[in-house]
């Protein structure tokens, strides 16, 4: 019996040391999400971020990135991984396969988290209106505002909110961790890609990586209200 509830205080523990640590994650990047905001409505940031795309940009052609050819063709295919289209099509899909694992309360909750995300995402752009870099020439077409990065955030938003809860119903304890590890490799290639292609400043990524993970946060202390704590945790 000793030993029984020595193992429920540990994972007592352990849970409740996870909860402070996404609170104080989440606190520090709303700070900082803050704070580039302001400097960014203020022009602190332009310099550095024309900088950043000039030095990905042959000197002599800035039409042409640098690297070789393949790589540009790599990017283009990188970010479509945050595009509208693809992150449909891959919530469908993971809303499909948790509705035949009869996990509807968990298909309600993925597809409010993620829909309020993107409202909070076009809402900001269009309350910060950020003109697109015009430094270096764009290798995708693009037609919105810049703040924040919409590839950027919705792609954290997305990945890691759809990683922690595929992450809440594996029961294997060693695969727990995979879906969200994808998830944060899938968000910042594609942020990354947006600098490279000249659409984004490197601050509009920044702030779009910190308002999703903001959100995701968020939503997984929601998660944990609304659809409790998973089973074996």
């Amino acid at each position: 019996m000793q030993r029984i509830k020595r193992h429920l205080t540990r994972i007592v523990s352990v849970a409740e040391a996870r909860v402070w640590l996404t609170a104080l994650v989440a606190a520090l990047v709303a700070y900082l999400l803050f704070e580039l905001t302001g400097e960014v409505l203020e022009g602190e940031t332009r310099a550095f971020d024309e900088s950043v795309l000039l030095m990905l940009r042959d000197t002599s052609d800035l039409s042409m990135p640098v690297g070789p050819a393949w790589l540009t063709k790599v990017m283009v295919d990188i970010t479509a991984l945050g595009g509208v289209t693809v992150l449909t099509l891959l919530v469908t899909l993971v809303v499909t396969y948790l509705a035949l694992r009869r996990k509807f309360r968990t298909v309600a909750f993925v597809t409010v988290s993620i829909l309020g995300g993107w409202a909070l995402s076009s809402a900001m752009k269009l309350g910060i209106a950020r003109p697109r870099p015009e430094v270096v020439q764009h290798l995708v077409e693009v037609s919105d505002m810049s703040f924040p990065s919409g590839h950027a955030m919705l792609s954290a938003i997305t990945y890691l909110t759809l990683g922690a809860m595929l992450s809440r119903i594996e029961e294997q304890p060693s695969l727990r961790f995979f879906f969200p590890l994808v998830a944060v490799f899938l968000t910042l290639i594609i942020g990354l890609s947006r600098i490279y292609l000249g659409v984004h400043y490197p601050t509009d990524v920044l702030g779009g990586w910190a308002a999703g993970t903001v959100w995701a946060c968020a939503s997984w202390f929601a998660a944990r209200r609304v659809l409790g704590r998973p089973s074996g945790r």
